[in-house]
């Protein structure tokens, strides 16, 4: 199918400029007409959370913040919860 850009819904226009015609057709094919939210965070907060307790060494709070993006109050949290179980 060969995409004329200029016609394209907003949405498909970003998604053409971003991901570039056929992957675009192919996200088109697989979810049109479906209302789709995307978080507000990339990584899963529960399995986040497991992850943090497997790294935590007891000094690297600030890069887990970093790394994970989460607030050192949430981090601390989980490696409190953890150590109480």
């Amino acid at each position: 199918m060969e995409v004329v850009s200029d016609l394209l819904q907003e949405s498909y226009e970003q998604l053409n400029e971003i991901l570039g015609a056929e992957q675009m057709l192919k996200v088109f094919e697989i979810y049109r007409g479906r209302q789709i939210s995307f978080p507000m965070r990339l990584y899963d907060h529960k399995k986040v959370a497991q992850r943090i307790v497997d790294e935590y060494d007891g000094h690297n709070l600030a890069q887990l913040t970093h790394k994970y993006d989460y607030s050192q109050r949430w981090i601390r949290q989980i490696i409190r919860q953890n150590n109480e179980k």
